[in-house]
């Protein structure tokens, strides 16, 4: 039986879901395992919702549609809990997980009666400790690795050290701080 998981990101145009389901994407891949990482958005600006997707196999994965029943979602950005059903579809034996200071027993009554498992990380402060900005979707990214499992947590790490050297060649200081948040984020997710 193949392994399949499913994640659907919600956040705000300009917080970088997007780019977080696409390091995931190739993270996982870099383990050996089939991936897809997309983005679902049409002409919103900065600031407006967006979603984005990751499917993880150790199967080749032959669906090519949006994610309707995943099993974790990650939300980047509390503010969208007030208007957008971010729970519809997600399975009871997955999870949640929501960028807010707040105790995951604090957001479930805004979590529309959903009864799985909800994980909370305040990557706001996660990443002005590590980064020095609100950027979270670094944070966001580590908690989802740490919650949903579907990779080696040091080799996810040691993965990410080389993707950040890639992508920030030319500004060398802001990798040790992206690789600081994704291992205090890890530590700091409630409610696993």
């Amino acid at each position: 039986m193949s392994k399949l998981t499913e994640i659907r990101w919600h956040g705000r145009g300009g917080q970088g879901a997007k780019t977080a389901s696409l390091l995931l994407a190739d993270a996982a891949f870099n383990t050996g395992q089939y991936v897809q990482g997309f983005p679902e958005y049409g002409p919103e600006r900065m600031g407006a919702p967006i979603t984005a997707y990751n499917r993880i196999s150790d199967t080749k994965i032959r669906v090519h549609s949006n994610i309707y029943e995943p099993d974790f979602v990650v939300v980047v950005d509390e503010t969208l809990l007030a208007s957008i059903d971010v729970t519809a579809g997600l399975k009871e034996s997955g999870a949640i997980i929501i960028n807010t200071p707040k105790s995951p027993d604090e957001v479930r009554k805004y979590l529309k009666g959903y009864k799985g498992s909800v994980c909370t990380i305040d990557a706001a402060t996660v990443s002005e400790k590590t980064l020095g900005k609100n950027f979270p979707n670094t944070p966001m990214l580590g908690a989802v690795v740490k919650v949903s499992g579907v990779m080696d947590e040091v080799q996810f790490i040691e993965d990410m050290k080389a993707s950040f050297a890639h992508k920030f060649a030319t500004k060398p200081q802001v990798i040790e701080g992206n690789v600081a948040a994704l291992k205090m984020a890890m530590q700091e997710v409630k409610g696993i």
